[in-house]
């Protein structure tokens, strides 16, 4: 466990580690076939890779029975237990930004939406798990702020710690907890989305990540990635 005088990062999984859309869209075609729906189009999918699943099938199916909303979440589990975690892509650049990050003793952890175990596989597909102080995984129900929240609480991480993600979700969980946030556009949520969440950073490639280095510095906190710093930080 980390001690929360350490500015821990704190990274999303899918769409900020590794680019997800294929085993994602299948399972969720998957679930849906299962439930008599008609298979839909990676594009129409793309806005339900980050938030959690339950919200997904919400939205997509138009069902609203917590029960009803369980079983489809479990028959896209069954897939994406299966095959479906396995069929992630690894972002180029990536490992390359994170291992400096971990060799210079800096705190690293994983804070997603998707089930822990799932997150620990990908992360071991790719043999990137050692590079991690913890994986935090959620669940139905449970929102990625109160996920940060508990962090918080148990002392994983610090308020002065940082969550790096491509979704607004992402930067909204570390704000409402007192967190810096930072952005990335190699992922699924655009410039605009991000950019209305008042990110500390926005990164437009993983080499940009290595300012995160420079812990504590005050040249980071007033000037942010390259002139990319958002114009009103949290």
């Amino acid at each position: 466990m980390t001690t929360g005088k350490q500015r821990t990062i704190v990274f999303d999984l899918d769409g900020t580690i590794s680019d997800p859309i294929v085993g994602i869209s299948r399972s969720f075609n998957y679930a849906l076939a299962h439930f008599g729906h008609a298979p839909l189009p990676e594009v129409a999918l793309l806005p339900h890779i980050g938030p959690p699943l339950d919200d997904a099938f919400r939205a997509l199916t138009g069902v609203s029975s917590s029960s009803a909303i369980a079983a489809y979440v479990a028959k896209y589990r069954e897939r994406y237990s299966d095959i479906g975690y396995s069929e992630n892509v690894l972002y180029p650049g990536i490992a390359e930004a994170l291992q400096p990050l971990a060799a210079a003793g800096i705190p690293l952890g994983i804070c997603t939406s998707k089930r822990r175990d799932f997150a620990q596989r990908i992360l071991d597909l790719f043999q990137l798990r050692s590079l991690f102080r913890f994986v935090d995984g959620g669940d139905i129900g449970i929102p990625k702020w109160r996920q940060i929240e508990v962090l918080v609480i148990s002392g994983q991480i610090g308020r002065d710690s940082v969550m790096v993600g491509d979704r607004s979700v992402d930067l909204d969980a570390a704000h409402r907890n007192g967190l810096s946030s930072g952005g990335v556009l190699w992922g699924y949520g655009s410039r605009q989305e991000l950019e209305k969440e008042h990110p500390r950073y926005l990164f437009s490639e993983p080499c940009e990540l290595r300012i995160l280095a420079e812990t504590g510095s005050k040249e980071v906190a007033n000037h942010g990635v390259h002139g990319r710093h958002a114009s009103s930080p949290p």
